[in-house]
């Protein structure tokens, strides 16, 4: 049966399906509300907060994964274990099973706890938790079906405008699900599980890769401790103005008005990376992005500070521009300075600003061989495209996950054969 006969109207329902009040579905499919399962549905208490500071974290915090879309990702809950001398008085205790929602701010965001969840845990007053006993509901796929694009809309369109964002427990309770036989409840749960099971394996991965980059680089290629097979020779210390040739003659900023009326395909690049995109370019080369303003200059150490553009491109005057002299390695200076410390050279004041009299001032270790400098670089490139490999293996996985959840909390892929 294919998408367009179940996109029908409600005179053409194709046969063995039926129109409801979630769309199309299977005949043998019900539709009920999270209330009619006479499920436990509470939310979590405030005398929670005061732990927020001591701990570092609130005691179930579920994070939004992408702005534009909610995904249910298992192990993107963080927890706080209960200390031992706080009374847990009458405040529910997280089991297995358990499902969670956000209410409060970016609310219907969606988290399941499984036997991975540290214990004793418990939620805060912006979620609420949902737990049902009944033999004949797979909880896993309720909390699946939640992260489908027809309850997010319920989700977003529950708060009306200028209000505080927030959603109570009744409307968690009318909340209207589509509940297919016992079977294939299990069989949905488990299929999009082994994928879930695939993004955590891929995060890990990649979180991996990157730590052992950012060793590879900080603490041995960057500093000459690990000297790479052939090279030799002493190393020297350098400041930025003798390295580089800065650009910042180059560039010109352009306000959001003007950046409508020159849309286009050319990257228009600011502090961070790429704001949007304009019909016209300034430079057109191999260029190093070193923030200006508005910078992560105090989170240097896991976020960069500096980028990359090579081709065509309109930059703003809230970003150095650099390219290394003659004689230096573009690649070689771009990774030292990516994760650089520049605070102590960041000007004073409401926002912190990097001028460029001190970023001249600041000092790169290298090897006086460019040819160790253009080895070293090469080694950490190839680190960078192993890494992207991974990252887009990701967002493939991710994406096809998406589909199959369109089809199969809707039916239009059955598992199991009625």
């Amino acid at each position: 049966m294919s998408r367009q006969e179940l996109a029908g109207n409600n005179n053409q329902v194709p046969p063995g399906y039926k129109q409801t009040e979630v769309g199309v579905i299977p005949e043998d499919w019900e539709v009920v509300r999270v209330g009619d399962l006479e499920p436990y549905v509470t939310s979590g208490s405030r005398g929670w907060a005061k732990y927020y500071s001591k701990y570092g974290a609130s005691f179930i915090r579920i994070t939004n994964l992408n702005k534009n879309s909610i995904y249910l990702n298992l192990n993107e809950l963080k927890f706080v274990a209960l200390p031992n001398h706080v009374n847990e008085g009458k405040r529910t205790r997280l089991k297995n099973g358990d499902i969670l929602i956000s209410i409060t701010a970016d609310i219907g965001i969606i988290g399941y706890i499984n036997s991975s969840v540290p214990q004793p845990a418990y939620i805060n007053q912006h979620i609420s938790l949902v737990r049902f006993d009944l033999k004949n509901i797979v909880s896993k796929y309720i909390a699946y079906f939640l992260v489908c694009e027809k309850v997010q809309r319920f989700f977003r369109g529950s708060t009306d405008q200028g209000a505080k964002a927030g959603i109570n427990l009744d409307k968690i309770r009318s909340l209207q699900l589509a509940i297919p036989p016992l079977p294939e409840q299990k069989a949905i749960a488990s299929v999009l599980s082994d994928v879930d099971e695939l993004i955590s394996s891929l995060d890990k991965l990649i979180a991996k890769k990157r730590h052992i980059k950012t060793a590879t680089m900080q603490q041995q290629l960057l500093t000459g401790k690990t000297r790479l097979p052939g090279f030799g020779g002493e190393w020297e210390t350098k400041s930025l103005e003798y390295l580089t040739e800065c650009l910042d003659n180059l560039r010109i900023p352009l306000n959001e008005v003007q950046r409508a009326r020159m849309k286009g395909n050319y990257p228009y690049c600011g502090a961070n990376g790429i704001l949007d995109y304009v019909n016209e370019y300034i430079i057109d080369d191999d260029i190093i992005l070193l923030a200006e303003d508005g910078g992560y200059f105090d989170e240097h150490t896991t976020r960069p500070i500096a980028y990359r553009m090579k081709g065509k491109c309109w930059v703003n005057n809230h970003v150095h521009i650099l390219k290394a002299k003659p004689g230096y390695h573009q690649d070689f200076l771009f990774y030292c300075l990516v994760h650089k410390n520049v605070l102590p050279f960041l000007a004073s004041g409401t926002r912190a600003k990097l001028n460029k009299s001190e970023m001249n001032k600041i000092e790169i270790n290298l090897p006086k061989n460019s040819e160790e400098q253009k080895a070293i670089a090469s080694v950490l490139s190839d680190m960078d495209k192993e890494i992207a490999a991974l990252e887009k293996r990701r967002a493939k996985t991710q994406a096809i996950k998406q589909g199959m959840m369109q089809e199969l909390l809707t039916g239009r892929t059955r598992l199991i054969k009625p």
